[in-house]
C-alpha cells in the first residue's frame, strides 16, 4: 500500500515533478475513460436548431441589419448614452476573462499534491479543474470556429455601411475591417449562457437575459450587425453542449443521459462539495491517482 505522499519543498525541480506526475496520471485517467466508456451521446435534434438558428439570423438579418448600418456611424463615435453604456459591458464578453482564469485553476491542479488532500478537498479541487477544463475548451474551440468564420465570409462590418452596404463579402480577405459575420464577443456570450443553462437550469431565463445584454452591446458600438451577434451566440451555445457531451463521456461533471442535454452530476459542486460516503470515496474521489489519506 501506498503511504501518503511527503511534503516536499516547493523547489523549481519539486514543482516540475509534480507538474509532470499530475500530467501523466490526468493523460492516464482519460485514455482509460475513453477505452473502457462506449461513445455513447444524449440525443439532440441538432437540425431542427441549426435549422431554427439559421432562419432566426435571415429573420433579424432582413429586419434589422439595414437599422443597425444606417446607426453604426452615430453608435462608433459615442454620441449616444446608450452607445456610452455598450462601450462599458461590450468588455465583459471578451474571452480572456474567462480563458485566464480557468487557466490559473488548471496551473494550480497542475501543481497540487492530490494525494496529500482530504476526500473533501480533492473533490472540490476535481469539480473545480474540471469546470475550468470545459470553460477552456467551450471559449477556445469557439474562438477557433468563430475566427475560421469571420476571416473565410468576410462580411463588411457596419463602419462600411455607407459604402458597400449590409451585404457586402470579401471572404479570406483577412482584413478586420471584413470580420464581421458572426460576433466573437457574441459567441464567447453564447458560450457563457451555455454553460450556465447546463448547470444552473433553474436560472436559465436571467442568464439569458444578461449574457443576451452583453452580446448586444457589439451592436450599439457599431461593431457587428444584429444578425452577426444571433450566430454568434447560438454557435457559441451549441460549442459549450457539445464539450459538455464529451465530458460526460468521460465521467466529468455530466452524467450520461440518452435523450436530451447533459445533465450535472449530484456530486458537482463548485463552493459546497458534498462530502463523499465511505462506501463510494474511491470512486469519487480517488480518480485513479492513488489512495486517498484515510486509506494510509
Amino acid at each position: 500500500m501506498l503511504m501518503k505522499s511527503p511534503s516536499r519543498a516547493a523547489t523549481p525541480a519539486a514543482l516540475l515533478r509534480q507538474s509532470l506526475s499530475n500530467f501523466r496520471d490526468t493523460f492516464r485517467i482519460f485514455r482509460y475513460r475513453l477505452a473502457t466508456r462506449p461513445a455513447r451521446y444524449p440525443t439532440i435534434q441538432w437540425s431542427v436548431w441549426a435549422v431554427a438558428w439559421l432562419l432566426l439570423t435571415i429573420a433579424v438579418s432582413m429586419r434589422f441589419d439595414h437599422l443597425a448600418g444606417s446607426m453604426a456611424t452615430q453608435w462608433a463615435l459615442g454620441s449616444t448614452r446608450l452607445s456610452r453604456i455598450a462601450e462599458f459591458f461590450t468588455f465583459f464578453g471578451l474571452g480572456g476573462w474567462y480563458l485566464i482564469p480557468s487557466a490559473l485553476v488548471l496551473i494550480a491542479a497542475n501543481l497540487t499534491d492530490w494525494r496529500s488532500l482530504s476526500r473533501r478537498a480533492r473533490m472540490a479541487a476535481y469539480n473545480w479543474t474540471c469546470f475550468a477544463f470545459m470553460v477552456i475548451g467551450s471559449v477556445g474551440l469557439s474562438a477557433l470556429v468563430v475566427n475560421v468564420l469571420k476571416y473565410g465570409i468576410g462580411r463588411a462590418r457596419p463602419m462600411n455601411f455607407e459604402k458597400l452596404g449590409d451585404l457586402s463579402l470579401h471572404p479570406l480577405s483577412m482584413d478586420a475591417r471584413f470580420a464581421s459575420f458572426p460576433s466573437g464577443h457574441a459567441t464567447t456570450m453564447g458560450v457563457i449562457f451555455g454553460i450556465a443553462l447546463l448547470l444552473l437550469p433553474q436560472r436559465r431565463w436571467l442568464l439569458l437575459a444578461a449574457t443576451l445584454s452583453v452580446a448586444s452591446t457589439r451592436i450599439f458600438i457599431g461593431a457587428h450587425y444584429p444578425s452577426d451577434t444571433v450566430a454568434g451566440f447560438g454557435l457559441g451555445c451549441a460549442v459549450a453542449i457539445v464539450c459538455a457531451m464529451v465530458l460526460g463521456r468521460l465521467g466529468c461533471i455530466f452524467r450520461y443521459t440518452t435523450v436530451g442535454l447533459p445533465v450535472a452530476k449530484t456530486t458537482f459542486r463548485l463552493f459546497r462539495a458534498r462530502k463523499p460516503e465511505r462506501t463510494d470515496a474511491a470512486r469519487k474521489t480517488n480518480f485513479d491517482i492513488g489512495p486517498t489519506p484515510a486509506s494510509t
